[in-house]
């Protein structure tokens, strides 16, 4: 009996020495938490275009401008180019057959006018990429157009984990 006593509080004091007690994020070189891989699951595919959307609502609500709603037709037009976006391994405005965010937005059906298109090349969430958005007064300009009230927002994700954000708003 003793023996087994013995052998029990011994595994449960290997199993815990190998709990690691530290649990802080390993920091880069620059002193900064080196950064996780953000993996986009289908759940999260199903909520992400709502969330952006109801965050831009609000940061242009604070600016007196009037909501957005999401249009499936300049959605489509960004998933594509975020598609050709990596494809090309590039993050710029114009597609490897030429196009523009106006044709883009018109091949997938949009009757209405683009007032513009945000891109990036990012291993960093929606939120965090709307918030580096809003720090760029280009950017932020997409974001708080008054004239804007429909937007487009889609995503590709390689395989590596990085990703590629497409935002189009039109009117």
């Amino acid at each position: 009996m003793l023996r087994a006593t013995i052998l029990a509080i011994s595994a449960t004091l290997a199993l815990a020495a190998c709990d690691p007690v530290d649990q802080q994020p390993k920091l880069g070189p620059d002193g900064l938490p080196l950064p996780k891989v953000y993996s986009i699951t289908g759940r999260d595919a199903q909520v992400i275009p709502q969330r952006v959307l109801e965050s831009v609502n609000s940061l242009r609500s604070a600016r007196g401008a009037a909501p957005l709603v999401l249009n499936a037709s300049l959605t489509t037009a960004a998933l594509a180019h975020s598609k050709d976006m990596a494809a090309q391994n590039r993050p710029w405005h114009w597609g490897s057959d030429g196009s523009s965010p106006l044709s883009r937005a018109q091949r997938a059906g949009y009757t209405g006018t683009v007032l513009g298109e945000n891109i990036s090349e990012t291993y960093e969430t929606e939120m965090e990429t709307l918030s580096a958005w809003m720090n760029v007064a280009d950017t932020r300009d997409v974001i708080l157009n008054p004239a804007a009230t429909q937007m487009g927002f889609s995503w590709y994700q390689e395989p590596s984990g990085k990703i590629w954000w497409t935002m189009v708003t039109g009117n």
